[in-house]
Order: C-alpha cells, then sequence, then structure tokens
C-alpha cells in the first residue's frame, strides 16, 4: 500500500469517474485501473463498484477511505511544513442542512481566527450527506434536526457510523413566507389555508425519503410540491410564486434580509404540531476542538438573542 495508491482512490471517491479522476491525477486510466486493483488486492475487499454511470463506493470501501483520508491528510501536513517548507493550514469544516443561523454563527467563529492559518468550511447541504461528511471526517461537526417522526432512522443511521447527536434547542413549527404573502398578516395559519399555494422543500438526492427532510410535519400530505437545492432559490419562490415552507421559526435577518417573516403553525386535530430538536453530530466519544467549541457558542448566543430556550450543554 503506498501513499500514491491512497491518494488515487481518495480522488476517484471525490470525483465518482474513472475517466475523470485519471485526467485530473495526468495518468492514463489503464494505470489507474491497476494501481486501484493492486490496492483491493491487498486490502482484500472491493473499494469501488463499476456502474453505467461511473464508479461509487463499496460499504467496506467507505470505510476504507475514512482511515485513508486521516492518513493522507497527516501526510500532506508533514509536506506543507518539511518539504514545502511552508507553514500548514489546519482545517476545520461543519456540515449543516440549511439553517441561516449557522452561516450566521460561521461568520462571527472566523473573525475568532487568522484565516492565513486556517482553512474553514461550511458545507450547506443534504441530510445525508451531513451525516456521512461528519462519519467520513470531512467535517468535524454536523447540525440536523430530529422529530418524533424521524428519531429513530435518524439514530439507526447515527449508530452505524459511530455518531451521536447533541441536542441544542427544541421549538415548534413555524410557517416561513414572504412579507407580501397572502397569509403574512395572520396571527397563525393552518395546513388548510395553506393548500392553495406551494410548499416548498429541500431537495434530498436520489436517495431521498421523507424521513431525510429538512422541513418539520413532512409526513402530512401537501398538494403542491416544489423542491429546491439552496436557501437562495428557496426565496426566490417565496417571492415569485407565495411559497412557504415549514422550520424553526429561526431566520436571519443579516444574512436573508428582512423581506420574509415566520408565522406560527395553527394545528387541528388531523394536523397536530410537533417538537422540533435541532442539534449537532460529531464522532462518538470525540472530544471538541477549540473551533468547534467557538462554534457552538456562537450558535447558542446567536439563538438565546433569537428567544429560543436552550439546552444545556450535556
Amino acid at each position: 500500500m503506498t501513499l500514491l495508491q491512497l491518494h488515487y482512490a481518495l480522488t476517484i471517491a471525490s470525483i465518482g469517474s474513472m475517466n475523470k479522476a485519471a485526467e485530473q491525477l495526468y495518468v492514463s486510466q489503464p494505470t489507474l485501473t491497476s494501481a486501484i486493483h493492486e490496492l483491493e488486492t491487498e486490502i482484500g475487499v472491493p473499494i469501488f463498484a463499476r456502474t453505467n454511470r461511473g464508479v461509487v463506493t463499496t460499504e467496506d470501501g467507505a470505510d476504507f477511505l475514512e482511515y485513508a483520508r486521516q492518513i493522507y491528510q497527516q501526510y500532506e501536513l508533514l509536506e506543507q511544513k518539511f518539504i514545502k517548507k511552508r507553514v500548514a493550514r489546519r482545517k476545520f469544516g461543519i456540515s449543516t442542512q440549511h439553517y441561516s443561523f449557522v452561516a450566521k454563527a460561521f461568520v462571527e467563529m472566523v473573525k475568532h481566527f487568522d484565516t492565513e492559518q486556517f482553512e474553514f468550511s461550511l458545507r450547506e447541504t443534504r441530510t445525508l450527506d451531513v451525516i456521512r461528511d461528519v462519519g467520513e471526517n470531512r467535517s468535524e461537526l454536523g447540525i440536523v434536526f430530529r422529530s418524533k417522526y424521524n428519531r429513530k432512522v435518524l439514530s439507526k443511521l447515527l449508530a452505524e457510523r459511530d455518531l451521536e447527536f447533541h441536542p441544542i434547542i427544541e421549538c415548534s413549527a413555524n410557517v416561513y413566507l414572504w412579507k407580501q404573502h397572502p397569509l403574512a398578516g395572520n396571527e397563525s395559519i393552518s395546513l388548510k389555508e395553506l393548500e392553495p399555494y406551494p410548499g416548498l422543500f429541500f431537495e434530498q438526492g436520489s436517495e431521498s425519503s421523507s424521513y431525510f427532510a429538512e422541513e418539520i410535519l413532512i409526513e402530512r400530505d401537501y398538494p403542491r410540491i416544489i423542491r429546491a437545492t439552496d436557501r437562495a432559490s428557496m426565496l426566490n419562490l417565496m417571492v415569485g410564486l407565495n411559497g412557504y415552507t415549514l422550520c424553526s421559526g429561526i431566520i436571519c435577518e443579516e444574512l436573508n434580509g428582512t423581506d420574509f417573516i415566520t408565522v406560527p403553525f395553527r394545528e387541528d386535530k388531523h394536523n397536530q404540531n410537533t417538537t422540533m430538536e435541532i442539534g449537532y453530530i460529531r464522532r462518538k466519544g470525540a472530544p471538541l476542538s477549540e473551533i468547534s467549541e467557538i462554534l457552538l457558542e456562537e450558535i447558542r448566543k446567536y439563538l438565546n438573542n433569537a428567544g429560543q430556550r436552550i439546552i444545556n450543554p450535556d
């Protein structure tokens, strides 16, 4: 097993294509294929499965690459410090569902550090990718929510990847919409009143399941559904189509502007409200780094100022 083979495998996993990986690595595809075959033979498990659309990582391969990534990152740090003679930047990443308050807290956290000495990453992404990023050590923390509806499924996924969930706040469902929406003046809004308007939901990819949705009360029946991949598109759809989404009620005007509001969701006997528990995930038993501690403190500070009830850190 060589560092070059690890580099090849990590590149293929990142790109998902032998052809494109070979181009990026400036090697021929037969050379790349041969190197991976030798590596798979040596470790005794297949790392990749070939499909008509490229390559995908096997379950054993994902486990192997998790360790390979750690080894190769350490090699890069050594190379930067002792061979390239430049100070190695410390890396920190967080993956999160689409929460503007997390982006705001991330901004405040970065201000505590010299960005010449650090490489920070904020990844707003799909629920499964948040879990995978933390499980594969791509991100130190992940921010997700759980509820009575998705708790069992999320708990199983986290346990399989040796991850644990730590709650930060609990809140109930709110309707998030444009200030000029016909229902914006209501003191509360029911699902019945929302029926004429499109419900907006974040796209969760080919492995989509209602259990991975970022919106609370996803198990209800919505007659009109539009999916988007980012917060900017979601806000545009709210304005252009009078769309709405169901969320925690926490919005950051500094980042999202002042043209949007949240209105409490009004339950009825057929559509009960429920608790939305937002928290962070990390490797089980792993200590929090100084950066993580500061980021979580900034998140709690923002939520406290927004009037949210903070769950005491464990």
